[in-house]
């Protein structure tokens, strides 16, 4: 039986080291990457190069446009400047509310329509934005509302949900994509491909990760294996 799985790929550096673990694993790789209306629109053409790099056969860009109407964030308004602050609610003024409930609700429809077990999604609790909708719990939360709303049985995976960013990167390199993935991907939330502008807070992220990994690159991958064998 063929094994098949649909990866949410915005074509950034979470995503993409998912993508490239699920053509090892799957036999089958499905790629979505969701149009809102995002201030980095270069990142739907970065998606788009990098399947056909990894030979990714079957690529859908999907127009959500209305999720920019709805959800207010320095991430779908040109004019709102991503701040390293918290807004009032404890959140970054980049959190987009509701996004990964639209974009897993779906990736589980498309999922359901190609027969495929899994979803994959580069959420992570560990080492992330403080964005509610990355969260253990929401995901399996939304994963049991999809089985129930739809009565068949499949699995929302999330690989990065319990790594920091050097165990991230280390993922990526276990995986031969590491230069591929720091040279060709885009984190940056002021759209710049690689490095990125290096002052916005995912590229901070990105950095101070990847600095980690190559300066312990032992100890991180040997911690990134302890981590695979627990789960």
């Amino acid at each position: 039986m063929t094994s098949k799985a649909v990866v949410v790929f915005s074509g950034g550096q979470d995503s993409t080291t998912c993508l490239v673990q699920a053509l090892k694993k799957y036999d089958e790789v499905h790629a979505i990457t969701f149009d809102y209306g995002q201030r980095h629109k270069l990142e739907i053409e970065v998606a788009e190069k990098l399947c056909k790099q990894l030979g990714v056969k079957a690529h859908k860009v999907m127009d959500v446009g209305l999720l920019n109407e709805l959800a207010i964030s320095s991430l779908t308004r040109d004019d709102i400047p991503v701040s390293h602050e918290l807004q009032e609610n404890g959140l970054p003024n980049s959190f987009v509310p509701g996004r990964n409930i639209l974009f897993l609700t779906l990736a589980g429809i498309y999922a359901y329509q190609i027969g495929a077990e899994s979803v994959i999604t580069g959420v992570c609790e560990t080492d992330f934005s403080g964005y509610p909708d990355c969260r253990d719990q929401f995901v399996k939360s939304i994963n049991n509302a999809l089985i129930l709303g739809m009565d068949r049985e499949f699995s929302i995976e999330t690989p990065l949900m319990w790594l920091n960013k050097a165990e991230t990167w280390a993922l990526a390199d276990q995986n031969d994509a590491l230069e591929l993935i720091r040279n060709e991907t885009l984190t940056c939330y002021n759209g710049i491909i690689g490095d990125g502008c290096g002052d916005c807070p995912s590229c901070d992220l990105r950095r101070v990760g990847l600095m980690d990994y190559l300066n312990n690159r032992n100890e991180v991958m040997n911690e990134l294996k302890q981590k695979q064998q627990n789960n």
